[in-house]
């Protein structure tokens, strides 16, 4: 029985399951539910569960309108960041999904002007004569000024007549005439020096010959109409009239959002061995899975030193479980302290447990600082677990860089112009106990679980699509998103 019950608790994996056999609706219902009892919480749960329950809401879609659809995405949207603001990776997912929606849509605009283009526009090459402004003939008479009159005649083309008569002899001088001026080279006249001649099929031939009698300027067989009106083209008309449903091809979109939150750790890893060198010190803070991977992607053919804050009053208990080997943690985005530590142990790596009273006394000896984070911003600030401002701090003091390791998916277009409303506050009680009755009452106690870093304490940021400075984070943010989709506010 209790077993039973463990495996129906709250969560994402339960979500996921039920995600399948509920109606959309209640999918949406639940995961509101969830997000609000922070049943799912960090960034990587939260992207997996509204990346799924978006591909559902898109599949049941049964309008091929993709106002409509877009118009559901955003409703979608709405609710579920207003069921839980902080947590930003919902928004981004959702977004994601909207500038898919968007692409598919321009795309199939962009065919349907095809077909337009593909009537109004002929394939058969005009001939001058179909046109009401054409070039007029040129004068047979060469001008005084043409090179023609002076050595550019060709002989072989004009007729050279001379007059013997004494007043021309006594005067010396002779009469020349040119019967025919040598036809310009232009676009409008052929190489045939015969109009009478057989005409070949070359591009100068079809642009010298008249128009036909009695045919329509823009008629070509098969594209007039018995009314005399300009139609589509067969595959235009085809692909205006065909009821087309996209939603697979949004679907493919949102599959590949999936795919990437679960290759994104992997990608990320395999620029460990640019950044991470033999016999350096790193110091890390909290038990983030992408971190875990960096690291171990290193350890293969690197060896060094980790250096683990222990994070408290938050994430100590998860990390002093390397000690004791014992751990009842589940994570999503977060790892328990074994599943993070012990492999390194177990390759060689030497992990050190540290207060996080010692950070900056042993800053001096650390040649990189690594850091996982909750979300980060479109200024190149970031939100992480808390303490990563005081440890970001520290290195600046020492001039130790600050490497940040992120999937795309937590880069949010929304700039912190309140940084309170970015901060998510726990359970006081981990700082000081309600046992103490009396101090409590005199006191007001705040734990705060995550910090708001700014971008300049921050060197670089080690995305799946690589390593970015903070000042560069501008130009991935708009390639992933649409800048009409930045608020996802619901306007009455």
């Amino acid at each position: 029985m209790p077993s039973s019950t463990n495996a129906m608790t709250p969560g994402l994996k339960s979500f996921l399951k039920s995600l399948k056999s509920n109606p959309v609706e209640s999918s949406i219902e639940q995961l509101i539910s969830l997000l609000k009892r922070r049943q799912i919480r960090n960034s990587r749960s939260c992207a997996i569960a509204t990346a799924h329950l978006m591909r559902r809401v898109v599949a049941a879609f049964r309008v091929t309108d993709f106002g409509r659809l877009i118009e559901r995405v955003q409703d979608v949207g709405y609710r579920l960041t207003a069921a839980q603001p902080r947590e930003i990776a919902v928004g981004n997912i959702v977004r994601r999904v909207l500038g898919v929606i968007r692409e598919e849509a321009d795309e199939d605009r962009d065919g349907d002007t095809s077909g337009f283009s593909d009537a109004a526009t002929d394939s058969r090459p005009q001939t001058p004569g179909e046109h009401s402004n054409h070039r007029p003939i040129l004068s047979s008479s060469i001008s005084t000024f043409s090179p023609l009159r002076h050595g550019g005649i060709d002989l072989t083309s004009t007729s050279v007549t001379h007059r013997d008569t004494p007043s021309e002899e006594m005067t010396g001088s002779s009469n020349i005439e040119v019967s025919q001026r040598p036809p310009m080279l232009t676009s409008y006249t052929s190489y045939a020096s015969n109009a009478s001649a057989p005409m070949g099929t070359s591009m100068f031939n079809l642009l010298s010959s008249p128009a036909s009698q009695g045919q329509s300027p823009i008629a070509t067989p098969g594209n007039q109409s018995p009314a005399g009106r300009n139609s589509l083209s067969a595959q235009g008309l085809a692909h205006l009239n065909a009821a087309k449903d996209l939603r697979a091809e949004v679907v493919e979109g949102i599959q590949e959002i999936i795919e990437e939150l679960d290759q994104v750790d992997e990608q990320i890893a395999g620029y460990a061995l640019e950044h991470i060198h033999s016999n350096e010190i790193i110091l890390t803070h909290t038990s983030s899975a992408t971190v875990q991977k960096f690291l171990l992607k290193a350890a293969t053919k690197r060896k060094f030193t980790v250096i683990h804050a222990e994070a408290y009053p938050n994430g100590h208990q998860e990390t002093h479980a390397v000690v004791t080997g014992k751990h009842d943690f589940e994570g999503g985005d977060e790892m328990g302290s074994d599943q993070f530590q012990k492999p390194l142990t177990a390759a060689g790596i030497t992990v050190i447990l540290i207060p996080d009273a010692a950070i900056f006394a042993l800053m001096s000896r650390v040649n990189k600082v690594i850091l996982g984070t909750h979300v980060v911003l479109a200024n190149g600030g970031l939100v992480a677990a808390a303490g990563a401002k005081a440890i970001a701090q520290a290195a600046r003091m020492h001039r130790t860089p600050v490497v940040v390791a992120t999937g795309v998916y937590k880069l949010s277009p929304i700039y912190p112009f309140d940084f309170d409303s970015l901060i998510e506050y726990g359970d006081a009680s981990k700082v000081f106990g309600y046992e103490d009755g009396d101090l409590v009452d005199k006191v007001d106690v705040e734990n705060p679980l995550y910090d708001y870093v700014p971008a300049e304490l921050v060197d670089l940021y080690i995305t799946n699509l690589g390593g970015h400075a903070p000042s560069y984070l501008y130009r991935i943010v708009s390639d992933h998103y649409r800048t009409e989709d930045t608020n996802l506010a619901r306007f009455e």
